[in-house]
């Protein structure tokens, strides 16, 4: 007799039961079904729809071109996969900056569309409002601090943030801030060790860093980097798990050499 093992969600109340415990959050990118599907069987905590698709699946140079349709559809694709992990997705930029209005009227369509769990956005103070309008209407908000891709113009590079006391104290404020207007958690991205650890410690609240050191709360990279599917990109903050890029490469060219050389397919690969 077969038993159908039940499979347990995990929600925004599992991550802060974690948190309490001192359990460490992995959380991973997925954009598409197949890549969702085995991220999520290997048992994930979090899958996040990025706007990250802009570079990865579309090969723009920022995130900023991505469309609230476009993001839409990748969630989609990745909640019909995800049977365990919390599915949490960007908002894009131009989607939510603009009014808490818009903001709250772009989760909808995200939540409604998708299947997603949650969304996310990037920004403190400045983006409060529309956090706690998308909270009232009872959609999960994660924040983003630290180096928020979406704003790389006015920054005008990638490198570390807050290294500058300025810069530190804003983020110290801000995450405050977000834990006030309700977010769940908050991912802070290349900022330092130090900086992360202090600003971990000052909230009950989840963090997820990437780039920000071991004493956040979980850790989120790009699978497309972790997998060595991104030839060449290898910051310091990435741990690349497996060189994707030469072994696929290397199949590719296998398959076209049998092709050509009349050895696939082979007698018992035809009917």
């Amino acid at each position: 007799m077969s038993v159908n093992r039940v499979i347990k969600r995990i929600t925004t109340n599992t991550l802060q039961e974690m948190k309490s415990k001192g359990e460490k959050i992995a959380m991973l990118t997925s954009y598409d079904f197949s890549m969702a599907k085995i991220v999520d069987e290997a048992g994930i905590d979090v899958i996040l729809v990025g706007d990250s698709a802009s570079n990865v699946m579309a090969g723009h140079e920022t995130t900023l071109p991505i469309t609230l349709d476009q993001m839409i559809y990748h969630a989609a694709s990745v909640v019909r996969a995800a049977q365990r992990a919390l599915v949490v997705v960007d908002l894009p930029f131009g989607s939510y900056q603009g009014n808490s209005k818009e903001a709250l009227n772009s989760a909808i369509r995200i939540m409604k569309e998708s299947g997603a769990h949650a969304v996310k956005l990037e920004g403190g103070l400045e983006i409060r409002e529309s956090i706690e309008r998308i909270i009232t209407a009872g959609i999960p908000v994660m924040g983003h601090l630290g180096l928020t891709p979406q704003s790389i113009y006015k920054f005008g590079t990638y490198t570390v943030r807050a290294k500058e006391e300025a810069e530190a104290q804003k983020l110290k404020e801000d995450i405050i801030t977000l834990q006030e207007a309700g977010c769940f958690a908050v991912v802070l991205e290349k900022i330092p060790a130090a900086l992360a650890a202090e600003a971990t410690m000052s909230v009950g609240i989840p963090t997820i860093g990437i780039g920000a050191g071991a004493e956040c709360d979980g850790q989120v990279l790009v699978v497309h980097d972790m997998m060595g599917l991104n030839k060449g990109f290898r910051p310091r903050f990435l741990r690349q798990y497996l060189n994707l890029y030469e072994q696929m490469n290397g199949a590719v060219k296998a398959y076209i050499t049998d092709v050509k050389s009349n050895d696939f397919p082979s007698e018992k690969e035809q009917y």
